[in-house]
């Protein structure tokens, strides 16, 4: 009827004016006029319009992203509710200085203690900066520590300022003063290994774990009483331990058990697998833990020699870990640390899930792929807040650097406190 015919035809009017207003190109198609009209061209064609223009899909920024899944490389070891503030800014502490480090370390042993600028920017992986970035980028980072100037052959060239010569020869007086007690650390790490021999090459990779210096394999010709270095069959030149001393041969955690029984009883837990049926209270199974945990064995012992899979070889196990945390200077250590000796302490694949289980001894740091391990025992967090207990000089001197390295400009206290 009429009327209905009326209301379609304003409802398609409708559709229309909404059509266009929403997409402005359907303005430019013409009108098509009725068959009645009297104006229209009898030439006119008109074609089916195509509407691939339309949006039909969702933009990508209104698209909700998904989270990539984390991987070893990327996955924090600790839970955001266990995370030690102060172990975790000490790891990321190490990434910020990377490049000071091992600058220091490169230019110090260069003649007159200068490189060209040039040379410097291919040296990527020995100044500690990324490949691919300039080494203009991070010179400037630390003005206290390093320049740059001219040289009257036109180039530049890179080198330590007055303020850090002068700190490379205080750091050289405290190496010299501490030689004995590297001495001994180096022994005691032999007296730990399976054939009492490390390549002196691994001792050369760690030395500043342990505060070893430069020089150390020169050094060692002095202690023919302690030391031998031969030549392996591979050609390269192997530290082999000389004698024995059982003084040595008494490892951190024997001490503190002299010192504290009860303290060297709750470091490690191996729990005992026992059944519900034997109903023990909390007290009666933390006493049936310690029959299994107890006693522990000595890393300067034959371990090796136990069969690997058993409860006695991971107590020895957990014990080499301990005493080569013991040993170095801030009482921690990287996966790259502790793998560089896997073979001459016989730790296995599996020292990560190891040291997972002693929460009480060792914190874990970092990423999945990329850890360190600290031994608690050896910060204080009573007294202020998790600080390093009996700083070696080495320790106290490398924080005094990381300070000037993160200062712009010489401030008055620091120039008081020098003289």
């Amino acid at each position: 009827d009429l009327q209905g015919l009326r209301q379609k035809m304003a409802c398609l009017r409708f559709f229309s004016r909404t059509l266009k207003s929403s997409y402005p190109l359907l303005q430019s198609i013409p009108q098509i006029s009725s068959s009645s009209s009297p104006n229209r061209n009898p030439n006119f064609r008109t074609l089916p319009f195509s509407t691939s223009f339309l949006i039909t899909k969702t933009p990508d920024k209104f698209k909700k992203k998904r989270k990539k899944p984390e991987s070893a490389r990327t996955k924090s070891v600790q839970h955001e509710s266990t995370k030690i503030p102060h172990f975790e800014s000490l790891v990321g502490r190490d990434s910020h200085f990377r490049f000071l480090t091992r600058s220091k370390e490169f230019i110090a042993k260069q003649p007159d203690r200068i490189l060209r600028l040039d040379d410097a920017g291919k040296l990527y992986r020995e100044l500690g900066f990324p490949r691919g970035r300039k080494v203009t980028r991070y010179i400037p980072k630390h003005p206290l520590i390093f320049q740059t100037y001219r040289h009257s052959d036109g180039k530049m060239w890179l080198g330590f300022s007055e303020l850090m010569e002068d700190l490379l020869d205080e750091e050289k007086a405290i190496i010299d003063s501490m030689e004995v007690d590297r001495v001994n650390r180096v022994r005691k790490l032999l007296m730990m290994t399976k054939d009492k021999r490390i390549l002196l090459s691994k001792i050369h990779h760690t030395r500043l774990l342990f505060g070893i210096p430069e020089d150390f394999r020169d050094r060692v010709q002095k202690y023919p009483d302690y030391f031998r270095v031969v030549t392996g069959q591979d050609g390269n030149r192997v530290l082999e331990l000389a004698n024995w001393d059982p003084n040595l041969a008494v490892s951190e955690l024997e001490r503190t058990f002299m010192v504290d029984e009860d303290k060297a009883k709750k470091a490690f837990k191996f729990p005992l697998k026992h059944g519900k049926e034997l109903e023990l209270d909390e007290k009666d199974a933390r006493k049936l833990n310690q029959l299994n945990t107890l006693p522990l064995v000595s890393p300067y012992s034959d371990g090796w020699k136990l069969d690997l899979w058993t409860l006695e070889a991971e107590k020895y196990r957990v014990g080499i870990v301990h005493e080569f945390l013991s040993l170095t200077l801030e009482k921690r250590a990287s996966i790259h640390h502790i793998v560089e000796f896997k073979d001459e302490f016989s730790l296995t694949r599996q020292t990560y899930q190891m040291l997972k289980k002693q929460p009480t001894t060792f914190y874990l740091a970092g990423t999945e792929m990329n850890w360190t391990v600290f031994l608690k025992d050896g910060y204080d967090y009573d007294a202020n807040g998790g600080g390093l207990i009996g700083k070696d000089p080495q320790v106290v001197f490398n924080e005094r650097l990381y300070k000037y390295a993160d200062m712009q400009h010489m401030e008055v206290d620091s120039c008081s406190n020098r003289l």
